[in-house]
């Protein structure tokens, strides 16, 4: 009896079925510099024009555990725009405008609705990074995933002239710390909040308690990643660094945006509001130490800035619809660690 790539559990016609369903978003995430997008075997796009000496940043990440909440909930649209978010967050902190997305889909049996809501969500991100989603890869996997589930990675490309990247190398003691908020969780600790949230508290992702004000669980954990690469780039003149505040939390990120050693981080906890999940969170018996390890906390990016640049930045961030904190500043190393919190 004859054997097909469908018995041994590859569907061609619902991964075309699906590219067919793509195309239309992707036509509405794109830029003027794509020459070809979704459908070929490679997607071309020309660097745009006002750049004199332009560099190319590159940046990858999925979106982790997050999408074991996706699974759980039978929500999929908005994993996507963490997708987008984890990437070219990380490329704008030099300064470089994100330009194109890739999209890397992996599941073990193809289900075009759920793809086609991932792959929306992707599309949604792009749009806000404003830069083009040019293509991408659904694989289907049979045996690799279990029923029901997918993996998803990003690739993102941006473009800054050599001389206005933000590297950090200018910066100096006294330098102001702008905090942007966070949209809550993003994309990072979902491990630990799962474990605190559900298993050490017996919640459930529908249920609402009174700390979340309303939201269920489950919004709170999928509320997507705030993406901040139109409001950098609209500064990235006036800005020394930045720092993506991703794993690691407030512990590991803020200090890789210093080139010198002889300076430091310091952060001021209470200058900036902190969004009541992770209260919730912290009374499972998570300890502040390992709070500001693994979680964003409120902030979702930290900008530093000249003392004397330090209101006309947070204005402009502000009129690009963040809202902004004066966090803290850097200081002297003074053989201490390179952050720290004040009191």
């Amino acid at each position: 009896m004859a054997i097909t790539y469908k018995d041994a559990g590859v569907d061609i016609d619902a991964g075309n079925a699906l590219i067919d369903r793509i195309k239309p978003l992707a036509r509405a995430a794109t830029r003027a510099e794509v020459l070809d997008g979704i459908g070929g075997f490679a997607g071309l796009c020309a660097l745009p024009g006002g750049y004199r000496d332009p560099v190319l940043v590159s940046g990858t990440d999925g979106v982790g555990t997050k999408l074991k909440v996706a699974f759980a909930t039978g929500r999929h649209d908005t994993v996507g725009i963490d997708l987008v978010a984890m990437c070219a967050n990380d490329i704008a902190v030099v300064g470089a405008e994100p330009l194109l997305f890739l999209d890397y889909f992996a599941t073990g049996r193809l289900d075009p609705d759920v793809g086609e809501a991932v792959i929306a969500g992707v599309a949604e991100g792009c749009r806000r990074a404003g830069c083009a989603l040019l293509g991408g890869e659904t694989a289907e996997l049979p045996g690799m995933y279990a029923d029901g589930e997918y993996d998803l990675a990003g690739f993102c490309v941006g473009v800054v002239d050599r001389g206005a990247i933000r590297d950090g190398r200018s910066l100096a003691a006294g330098d102001v710390l702008l905090g942007l908020a966070s949209s809550g969780i993003h994309s990072n600790g979902l491990s630990l909040a799962r474990r605190a949230l559900l298993d050490e508290l017996g919640l459930s992702y529908d249920d609402r308690p009174d700390e979340l004000g309303g939201a269920s669980v489950a919004d709170a954990l999928l509320e997507p990643t705030r993406i901040y690469a139109r409001a950098l780039v609209g500064i990235r003149d006036q800005f020394k660094a930045a720092a993506h505040i991703t794993g690691g939390g407030l512990v590991d990120n803020p200090p890789r945006m210093l080139r010198d050693d002889s300076l430091a981080v310091r952060l001021v906890p209470a200058s900036w509001p902190v969004p009541p999940v992770f209260d919730l969170i912290a009374s499972a018996g998570v300890e502040t130490d390992e709070m500001r390890r693994t979680f964003n906390l409120g902030l979702g990016m930290v900008v530093a800035v000249a003392p004397e640049r330090a209101d006309a930045v947070a204005g402009a961030l502000a009129a690009a619809g963040e809202r902004v904190y004066r966090v803290g500043a850097i200081v002297p190393r003074d053989g201490g660690p390179a952050v720290r919190f004040a009191p």
